[in-house]
Order: C-alpha cells, then sequence, then structure tokens
C-alpha cells in the first residue's frame, strides 16, 4: 500500500492518494477498509477510487460525484490494471468547483510518477 499524505491543498481542503494492487472490487473495498482503519482517512469526506481489471472497470465516487470517472479514465490512460488508486478528500468548508476534477487528476498523476519511480 503507497500512501501520498497531504499532496494538494485548496481552500481549507486537504487531498491525500493512495493505492496498490488489487484485482477485484471485494478486494477494492478491502483495501478502503485498511485505508479506513487509520484515523484520519476515516474522517475523510470523500474516498473516490478506481480499478480497471480483466473483467470491467470498477469505480466509486464516495459522494464525490464524477471523480471516480476522473481516476478510471487516468488508468486507462495509463494501461494500469489490477491496481486499485483512492483519493481522499478532506472538505474544507469552501466549495470548489470545477478545480476539484483538477485535483483528483493531479492527485492520481502524482501517485502514478511516484509509482514509476519505485
Amino acid at each position: 500500500m503507497l500512501i501520498l499524505d497531504d499532496i494538494i491543498r485548496d481552500r481549507g481542503s486537504k487531498y491525500a492518494v493512495s493505492g496498490g494492487p488489487c484485482g477485484s472490487e471485494e478486494e477494492a473495498k478491502s483495501f478502503i477498509k485498511a485505508l479506513c482503519r487509520k484515523k484520519k482517512f476515516a474522517k475523510a469526506t470523500h474516498n473516490s477510487w478506481a480499478l480497471l481489471t480483466a473483467e470491467a472497470p470498477i469505480k466509486s465516487d464516495d459522494g464525490e460525484a464524477g471523480a471516480g470517472m476522473v481516476i478510471l479514465r487516468m488508468l486507462e490512460r495509463e494501461g494500469l490494471r489490477d491496481h486499485v488508486v483512492v483519493v481522499t478528500r478532506w472538505f474544507g468548508g469552501k466549495h470548489l468547483g470545477g478545480d476539484r476534477f483538477r485535483h483528483v487528476q493531479d492527485a492520481v498523476r502524482i501517485y502514478l510518477d511516484t509509482l514509476q519511480e519505485s
């Protein structure tokens, strides 16, 4: 499990990104449960995620409408299969509008770049 915490801040909102090898929706849900065992992540407003498997693409917005699709498209472009990526957001009190999608994209890009470096 790779966790990159506090990578983006905007108007009070904070973002983290995490991920790891994963082959099914059940494994993805277990990954989220493990992540949420960390008190900080359990208190997050959203844990949006996506996973590209041989059977089908799977995503969850977790209340951040459209975020799962943004993550999924980036995984498809990268060709990263059987690997879940989770973008976590702690809402800071101010709506970010379309900037929230840019932040989700930036978080996934940071994750993918870090993954390639290791």
